[in-house]
């Protein structure tokens, strides 16, 4: 959540940027919810303090054997408001936080101001397009045997597949290679939970905004995890993270599922989108002042996986319409499809500031005696499969096998599919 202090001394640059990323909250209700809370709180903390001191004076009456039911009687009074009015703090509270939790973090001043998609900016293409229009992945995997969206269908629905034969191994070793590179590179592997608790969701930023979107297990009050940023994310919550550990980078492999709801009328065909899908996540816990050279970091190593691969590719800077509710601004990183003759985002990779660590409490100390400060969190995608084995698959078919690239060998009994 964004710095209750920002929200209180500069209401306007909260109201601007969340019109920027096309969020309708009511800024000016958190403000009247925000006063009245405070005016409470003042209010039951003199009471509080008059009982205190009547109370001992009660007290020492009592012990002077003197008359003190007038002081008695009095504090009957007091100690029944103070109930009432702590019954009007948690009504209130509970309405600031509901508004506080549906405020967008406030998007960096970087970030060229944009309402759609149309809007975003190319910032640097490393490549060649080709015009020549190849098979699509669609097409190639059923003459190859690798991928079977019909079963897929049959047995879960549509936006699943299986992958076969070849297909399965290529996806494992695309799995395996991103893990190896980034590990070479300092981040450091987990193998998080698939499922996770309402307090996750909420620390990273999905709920309540992008509920309709998340697998939701009514019963048991658990979330299949629409990417490992949550877990990893969670994985401190509530905690210190000791100086001597930032810049912490880390890394997890996941299978990802999403209802995908805002999605209807785009693009669907084959693995162009799917409800489940695996990938490999990188996760950032930095200092504040670190953060902005972490994410220009983090783009190079996404870059160095899609430049083993052979990959045209390109950095799309989101305007801020296109920028998601936590982030403050986000590279997309896009492959383009031989066979689709579109590009593909195949990662995003986002700085939070310190509004998923709000959410979440996870802090640092400077020095044992420093004042606790929240960390910076950062996270991309590295990278997700589906878009890249379309991409893979169309680039490398030469109209009778797929040529593995070179990258992918050691994870393979096979260079040719």
């Amino acid at each position: 959540m964004i710095d209750i202090n920002i929200l209180r001394e500069n209401p306007e640059l909260v109201k601007q940027s969340a019109e920027n990323k096309n969020a309708k909250v009511d800024i000016d209700k958190a403000l009247e919810l925000d006063e009245i809370r405070r005016k409470i709180i003042v209010e039951v903390e003199n009471l509080k303090a008059l009982r205190n001191k009547v109370t001992q004076e009660i007290a020492d009456a009592k012990k002077n054997k003197e008359d003190a039911q007038s002081k008695i009687d009095e504090m009957r009074g007091v100690s029944s408001k103070i109930k009432e009015l702590d019954a009007q703090l948690s009504e209130v509270e509970a309405n600031f936080n509901d508004i506080l939790l549906q405020i967008p973090n406030i998007h960096d001043e970087s970030v060229p101001v944009g309402k759609t998609e149309n809007e975003n900016i190319i910032t640097k293409t490393v490549g060649e397009t080709t015009t020549e229009k190849k098979p699509d992945h669609i097409e190639i995997a059923k003459r190859l045997g690798i991928l079977d969206f019909e079963r897929g269908a049959k047995v879960s629905g549509s936006g699943f597949a299986f992958y076969t034969g070849k297909g399965a191994a290529l996806e494992r070793a695309l799995i395996n290679f991103f893990l190896d590179e980034n590990t070479s590179r300092g981040y450091y592997e987990m193998m998080t939970p698939f499922m996770v608790n309402e307090e996750s969701m909420r620390g990273t930023g999905q709920l309540p905004k992008m509920a309709e979107d998340m697998y939701h297990m009514q019963e048991d009050n658990m979330y299949m995890i629409p990417t490992a940023e949550v877990p990893l994310t969670n994985f401190h919550r509530d905690d210190m993270i000791p100086y001597s550990e930032l810049n912490k980078q880390i890394c997890g492999y996941s299978p990802c599922f999403r209802r995908e709801a805002g999605s209807y009328g785009k693009d669907v065909r084959g693995f162009l989108r799917v409800h489940q899908f695996n990938k490999v996540e990188l996760v950032k816990f930095t200092k504040p002042e670190d953060s902005w050279t972490e994410l220009d970091k983090m783009v190079v190593d996404v870059e160095n996986l899609l430049t083993k691969l052979g990959f045209t590719y390109r950095l799309n800077q989101l305007c801020t319409g296109d920028t998601s509710f936590a982030s403050a601004k986000t590279i997309d990183l896009e492959v383009w499809s031989e066979g689709e003759q579109n590009w593909l985002e195949v990662s995003s990779c986002s700085n939070f500031v310190d509004f998923q660590a709000r959410r979440a409490n996870i802090r640092f100390k400077r020095t044992a005696d420093s004042k606790p400060e929240f960390v910076h969190t950062l996270n991309g995608s590295a990278l997700a499969t589906p878009r890249i084995l379309v991409a893979l698959i169309e680039k490398y078919y030469d109209g009778e096998k797929i040529n593995i690239p070179e990258c992918l060998h050691p994870y393979l009994r096979f260079k040719t599919i």
